[in-house]
């Protein structure tokens, strides 16, 4: 079993600047078959969008994607994890703020993405984790 984020974590996750159009990020997500993308400016994290993002606070609001930023649909106020920290650890602050994905930061750098998925292939979040996290509110 993996004991480090470091371990588990996917290397290298797409980002995008905060004024990059909605329209665009979605076109990287279907080119690279991927579902979350860290939103950033000037190197720090401001936020990650993902695919429900866009459809809520995009599409479902009528908003014109070719106009609108990755800033006005991401999530914010996002929580992070260092590569050194424990798997342990991770599943605590998903659990903690309710959320299914962490962005590994190496001090201010994006260095990877873990997702509950991730610790789930690892069998590092118990099952119940797994119940209490999919039951979070939506975008958080």
């Amino acid at each position: 079993m993996a004991t480090s984020i470091s371990e588990v974590m996917t290397r290298d996750p797409v980002t995008a600047s905060s004024e990059t159009p909605v329209v665009e990020v979605a076109r990287i997500m279907r080119d690279r078959d991927i579902g979350p993308v860290v939103v950033v400016d000037g190197g720090s994290v401001r936020g990650i969008v993902t695919d429900r993002d866009i459809v809520l606070r995009g599409v479902a609001e009528g908003k014109d994607l070719t106009a609108v930023t990755v800033a006005e649909v991401c999530s914010g106020d996002v929580e992070a994890v260092s590569p050194d920290d424990t798997v342990e650890s991770a599943v605590r602050r998903m659990q903690a703020a309710d959320v299914r994905r962490l962005p590994v930061l190496d001090g201010e750098r994006v260095v990877g993405i873990v997702s509950m998925g991730d610790l789930a292939v690892e069998e590092a979040l118990p099952a119940s984790a797994i119940a209490d996290i999919s039951a979070a509110s939506p975008n958080n």
